[in-house]
């Protein structure tokens, strides 16, 4: 026979199941909201992600046309002087330069190559400006392996001598140095064209230095910058960027 206290406790438990089991479908619905609320945030980043790599890649797209036409000019300009030794040498240049663009496909790549790509197109410069063209260039070693957004340093070049050196009468001077502080890369280009007082970055045409901002934006947030003055004697482009290593890279570095 069935004692009170036992009645009791099967009493209680008839009462309580109903109210424990309410309270977990109850914690239960809150837990699965809470997913689908990380779900729909995860999903919204990573579209957000692929739409900012699709920019940014349609960045990268849109700047390298631009270099080809530039430099299809410049050897253009050879044939029409008959410069037939000078425009092989410049064929041969951009052959060297077509090699490595194609093969530049990721958002990031080692300072080195971005260096190495930019003088194929200096060569070509050399070439048509000959003595009257003096190029100063410094970059530490150990900054070689450094990840770099492609072409910035190609386009800081080619801006130099489409609004300053290509109107300059006499010895056209380019000095290029990148170096490091605290946790970030400094890159400067200056040269001794005629570029005028007042410049910024929108005064150049948008496949230029506001090409590199909105790149160095989408990749670094506010993270990077791009500055341009007036100096005594021409103009001074700096752009800054944090310092990043790939894993293979960085475990090298410290070898």
């Amino acid at each position: 026979m069935l004692s009170y206290e036992g009645f009791t406790l099967l009493i209680m438990l008839f009462i309580l199941a109903p109210i424990m089991g309410a309270i977990a479908l109850l914690f239960l619905f809150v837990f699965e909201k809470k997913i689908d609320l990380l779900e729909n945030k995860n999903r919204e980043i990573r579209l957000e992600q692929a739409l900012q790599e699709a920019q940014y890649n349609k960045l990268n797209q849109q700047i390298q046309p631009h270099f080809l036409f530039n430099t299809l000019n410049v050897i253009l300009g050879l044939a029409r002087l008959n410069r037939k030794s000078e425009l092989i040498r410049a064929l041969e240049a951009f052959s060297q330069f077509l090699k490595f663009k194609y093969k530049a496909s990721e958002p990031l790549i080692p300072l080195e190559q971005e260096i190495q790509y930019t003088k194929h197109y200096l060569d070509i410069q050399s070439i048509r400006f000959g003595d009257r063209l003096k190029i100063d260039m410094d970059c530490p070693r150990e900054l070689y392996i450094a990840l770099v957004p492609p072409f910035i340093l190609q386009t800081l070049v080619e801006n130099s001598f489409k609004h300053g050196l290509e109107k300059k009468v006499g010895e056209a001077l380019l000095n290029i140095r990148f170096y490091q502080e605290s946790d970030s890369v400094y890159l400067e280009v200056i040269d001794n064209g005629l570029m005028g007082l007042n410049v910024s970055v929108s005064d150049h045409d948008g496949h230029g230095l506001d090409n590199i901002k909105k790149r160095l934006e989408l990749y670094f947030n506010d993270r990077a910058l791009i500055q341009i003055s007036s100096i005594e004697t021409g103009t001074r482009v700096k752009v800054v960027w944090p310092l990043v290593y790939n894993t293979t890279n960085e475990e090298v570095a410290k070898k």
